[in-house]
């Protein structure tokens, strides 16, 4: 392990935490969270907003006296989280699709996201060392918010802000005008086939959507060929296999795939990711311990009175294990609030406390889990969805255990609060996955690790604040697949639908075990090639993205690596062109975010006027358009208006600036 040193220490003199700093990435905070919202409930996908807030926090900021450069990283980091916490509706949807909830209830939400986030940042502190500061791993996301951050601290990057946010700006009405035309009902933005494979049947589908391509532009192609492959093994192997001797029922062909893929598939699927974020805890427990062993001897010596580096000054490690221990009393409550006046009072005491117990403990792992998967390969393609599915099986387990033997009403009260400690939990893996992601780039650029945790737990109640009012918005709007009310646009928020099926299949009895043992056993043996490929070339295969290939649905696992391709080849023009690479790379990653940002933003617009005029499609001016034609119309101008938005980001990263200067 190396550690690497800051480019640019702080020094006193700059200004860093600060009110305005900390109010601007709170409003930054209202775009990307709405955004990831939305995005992660359609798609099952959120995205990283640490460069883009970087990039909008310097445009705004330099027109203030005494800005500096970490005064910019606190504003990515303060919007960063709060961006990140949003991952937490892979849960609480649940807790609609199963009946439970009608709503979101506002204050409950809002605790749920805030301890768990808050928990969240304590656990990852003592993570810094040993995954920050004393590893090698790349962290993609932190490294390259640190670069925009660099170039926007000389006189060069003041023109090189404005390209920024003309180019997100460029990307994001784009994306959202092509949203808008499909809403017109002018083009299809989907298009399915469903067909036989001998005497199974398998489907093809794609969402013709600008912010999966942005997705797959940013997690790159080494993560986009794994999700590909774990395509091809659940819809070209398991989906034909599973569905021989399933076509004589008389249903629709398109009904009976749909149902294999949603009942049997993707459980392996899940089986499959399990195994991949257990094989991610065992290979990083030594450093997870160095981690805090190191951070516990650099708090003695602060008390000790010995002078500690700046830019290695974290909370103090005994009052992060005070925070730590005092949250679990907010949660306690939480808990037994939420039991209260269901069949589980009188008998809830037992499963509150091993609840309290799984996220103390648990907590802790899913924090280094999350922290090192999100250094390895960014934030954008984060554990977090094969997180939720193992924590929520071990919760499961471990509540029923501690609950015993329960009648039909216990059992449904049961899931329901599994899911409410899976949720708190969840906050944990969220911000644990973007905190260390945040703290690499702050060591970069020479920051002061405390004064970054502590924005990170501002925005931690920044993003609690904002979510619940855009779920809401999102449930009236459209509804969640398969809940009741459900409109025909119904989001299908694929993790919570897989994670309220687990706890419905544990508590139930219901979950077919050998599904999750296939995938398991695909899982292993993709771990194996994993580490073959790892150790004798220079290609890999992660087992995590392989096995969200396989339980997501092809509308989405199809486009990812097309962006995934499209991101490769701008790269490579970026290199074979020379000039300013980075700067170019980078305009590239700004056009890629600005696609996500843009469509998932205007869906939140849209799912305004569903809700405000009753009608779930109060834009159609041609409303019978949704046949073949419409869908050849969409796959021409998707392709159109890629191919227009990277010809022209190339002409515009193409044009050098001036050399840059230090101001």
């Amino acid at each position: 392990m190396t550690t690497e040193s800051p480019v640019t220490p702080a020094t006193p003199t700059l200004r860093e935490l600060t009110i305005r700093g900390i109010l601007l990435g709170g409003a930054i905070t209202l775009v990307f969270t709405a955004a990831n919202v939305y995005l992660g409930l359609k798609v099952g996908l959120t995205f990283a907003t640490a460069i883009p807030a970087a990039v909008i926090s310097m445009a705004i900021l330099r027109n203030f006296a005494n800005h500096s450069i970490v005064e910019n990283n606190i504003v990515q980091t303060v919007a960063s989280a709060a961006g990140t916490l949003s991952a937490i509706i892979f849960v609480l949807p649940g807790l609609i699709m199963i009946g439970w909830w009608t709503g979101f209830p506002y204050w409950m939400t809002v605790a749920v996201c805030a301890v768990g986030g808050i928990l969240g940042v304590m656990y990852s502190i003592p993570l810094r060392r040993a995954l920050v500061t004393g590893s090698d791993l790349p962290y993609p996301e932190g490294v390259a918010a640190a670069e925009v951050l660099k170039v926007g601290d000389s006189t060069r990057g003041h023109e090189e802000n404005r390209v920024g946010i003309r180019v997100i700006a460029f990307g994001a009405l784009v994306s959202a005008g092509f949203g808008l035309l499909a809403n017109l009902k002018l083009l299809a933005n989907y298009v399915a086939a469903f067909f036989r494979v001998g005497a199974g049947g398998s489907m093809f589908g794609a969402s013709l959507s600008l912010a999966l391509i942005g997705v797959g532009h940013l997690i790159g192609m080494t993560v986009g060929i794994a999700m590909l492959v774990g395509l091809v093994i659940s819809f070209g192997v398991l989906l034909p296999v599973r569905t021989i001797g399933a076509f004589g029922t008389g249903e629709p062909v398109a009904d009976v795939i749909d149902g294999v893929f949603v009942h049997e598939v993707r459980f392996i699927g899940a089986g499959a990711i399990a195994v991949a974020a257990v094989w991610t805890l065992l290979k990083i427990l030594r450093p997870i311990v160095k981690g805090i062993t190191e951070a516990m001897a650099s708090a003695r010596k602060r008390r000790d009175g010995q002078l500690v580096d700046i830019t290695q000054r974290d909370i103090p490690f005994p009052l992060v294990v005070g925070v730590i221990v005092a949250m679990l009393i907010p949660i306690a409550t939480l808990l037994w609030d939420f039991s209260r006046g269901t069949a589980l009072q009188g008998s809830s005491t037992g499963i509150i406390v091993a609840s309290l117990v799984f996220i103390f403990v648990i907590g802790l792992i899913i924090a280094a889990v999350c922290g090192y998967m999100a250094g390895l390969i960014g934030s954008s393609n984060s554990p977090i969805s094969g997180v939720g599915i193992l924590t929520v099986l071990i919760a499961a387990l471990v509540i029923k255990v501690a609950f015993g033997r329960a009648d039909s009403d216990q059992s449904t009260a049961l899931v329901a609060f599994t899911l409410f400690v899976a949720a708190v939990t969840f906050g944990v893996a969220t911000i644990s996955n973007d905190n260390l992601q945040d703290l690499k780039t702050g060591q970069l650029v020479g920051a002061t690790p405390w004064k970054q945790q502590v924005a990170l737990v501002i925005g931690v109640l920044f993003g609690s604040a904002i979510i619940p009012p855009v779920l809401d918005l999102m449930q009236q709007a459209f509804g969640f697949l398969g809940a009741p009310g459900a409109t025909d646009h119904a989001l299908a928020a694929p993790q919570a639908a897989l994670i309220s099926s687990l706890a419905k299949g544990v508590f139930g009895g219901s979950l077919d075990w050998s599904l999750i043992g296939l995938g398991a056993a695909i899982g292993v043996a993709i771990v194996i090639v994993d580490e073959i490929l790892t150790r004798t070339s220079r290609f890999s295969l992660p087992p995590l993205a392989v096995g969200m290939g396989m339980y997501l649905p092809m509308s989405l696992t199809l486009i990812i690596p097309l962006g995934s391709l499209l991101g490769w080849f701008y790269n490579r023009w970026a290199d074979r062109t020379g000039g300013d690479v980075d700067r170019k790379k980078r305009l590239g990653v700004l056009l890629a975010t600005g696609m996500i940002v843009g469509e998932s933003l205007y869906g939140v617009v849209f799912a305004g006027f569903v809700a405000g005029t009753g009608s779930d499609d109060p834009f159609a001016i041609f409303p019978g358009n949704d046949g073949t034609p419409a869908e050849i119309i969409g796959i021409a101008g998707f392709a159109a208006v890629l191919l227009w938005l990277y010809m022209r980001t190339r002409k515009v990263s193409a044009r050098e600036p001036a050399p840059a200067q230090s101001s």
